[in-house]
């Protein structure tokens, strides 16, 4: 029970320190990550992309049907771009998944841009195809100074 207790606790300071970016720090992050205009995608497109998958938590999860995990502010998915232990068929961020969950989204930058040279692009995000795709964007940078 005292082992329970103790692995409890150490999973409430886990989420305890999940870093949610505000809308326009991480506009500005990306921005400067270079993702305004990465392979034709804009910087609102993937800030509403982000906002819908992880409501900007880098420490966000969802476990899938299919037994894989999406991972990070991108929520992106171990069955096919990092390695989890779990149902992976390929690494093609050749990543651990949890690197896609640490403060520093600089590997979570790289494998979204890796992800969007699959010939999916943006669309193998579901969000974006129901939240964003053909939409007005510019509430997702309304007054934030880029």
């Amino acid at each position: 029970m005292k082992m329970m207790k103790t692995l409890l606790l150490l999973l409430l300071v886990a989420v305890a320190n999940a870093k949610v970016f505000e809308r326009c720090a991480w506009a500005r992050t990306l921005k400067a990550s270079g993702m305004d205009g990465y392979r034709g995608i804009s910087l609102a497109d993937w800030v509403c992309l982000t906002q819908h998958e992880s409501h900007f938590n880098t420490r966000a999860t969802n476990r899938n049907r299919d037994g894989s995990t999406d991972y990070g502010i991108f929520q992106i998915n171990s069955k096919y771009w990092c390695r989890d232990g779990g149902v992976s068929r390929s690494n093609g961020c050749g990543i651990n998944c949890s690197q896609l969950q640490t403060d520093d989204v600089t590997t979570a930058i790289t494998c979204a841009k890796r992800v969007v040279r699959d010939p999916n692009g943006i669309r193998a995000w579901v969000a974006w195809r129901k939240y964003c795709q053909n939409r007005d964007l510019s509430s997702y940078l309304r007054g934030c100074r880029l």
